[in-house]
């Protein structure tokens, strides 16, 4: 089922109670790159593949080559929002985006404008020291050589994201389901719905305004109301 941008305009218009679900996607088009594309992290020659390096053990047993890949890969400074990150923060201003949920850790969306940003997988914005608890921010994260060290008791400083072995965090699960089962219109945008548990939550969903937006196909795309295949910036700068 191809959906033209005219009919995705008038459900926007109708609804103040709109929950967006995105993905990589949503963040490409900003520069930083995925993990499963041809041009993703997941092809990038490394010492360990990076669903290794990016898992609580490796964390725990090969800190430092964890920081090695999490400073050269995943610490992302200079990226700017695009269309959809800008357009989904107008939506909310305007009282009819009730919600964000991204699997991203860029912070991308808050720097938008957007505020009820619920990120399933953390964000590199956070970061605590294991010992004490102290807050750092990725600005401080980039300036660590090596292992991330607290300047206030010598810890070791974990990023607030969700590793490959970690459980996401239960508060912000619940407020995400809660968030897709009261929604009118749910968007779904940028993301291959591949990544378990959070492809889950789309289930959830009980609505019949359900908008698939993404590149290539998903396992979802027979439950679209409404299907568009095509970047999401680009759909979203149409709208």
């Amino acid at each position: 089922m191809n959906t033209s941008i005219s009919q995705l305009r008038e459900i926007i218009e109708n609804s103040d109670n709109i929950v967006f679900f995105g993905g990589a996607g949503v963040s490409t088009e900003s520069g930083i790159p995925d993990f499963r594309s041809v041009d993703g992290l997941y092809n990038m020659e490394y010492d360990y593949p990076p669903e290794i390096i990016l898992s609580h053990d490796f964390f725990v047993s090969n800190t430092e080559e964890f920081y090695r890949f999490y400073n050269n890969k995943m610490l992302v400074h200079d990226a700017e929002p695009n269309a959809a990150h800008l357009a989904l923060a107008r939506l909310e201003e305007e009282g009819k985006l009730r919600a964000v949920i991204t699997q991203n850790i860029d912070g991308l969306h808050q720097k938008a404008g957007s505020e009820n940003v619920l990120e399933l997988h953390g964000s590199i914005h956070r970061n605590y020291c294991m010992d004490c608890g102290a807050f750092y921010d990725a600005e401080y994260m980039s300036g660590c050589d090596g292992i991330a060290g607290c300047s206030n008791c010598g810890g070791i400083i974990k990023p607030d994201v969700v590793l490959y072995g970690e459980q996401l965090d239960d508060d912000t699960v619940g407020k995400a389901i809660k968030a897709i089962e009261e929604a009118d219109v749910l968007i779904i945008g940028g993301t291959s719905l591949s990544v378990y548990p959070a492809a889950g939550f789309v289930n959830y969903y009980r609505g019949r305004k359900m908008i698939l937006i993404n590149k290539s196909k998903t396992p979802m795309d027979s439950r679209a109301d409404y299907l568009v295949q095509g970047a999401i910036g680009e759909v979203f700068s149409r709208l």
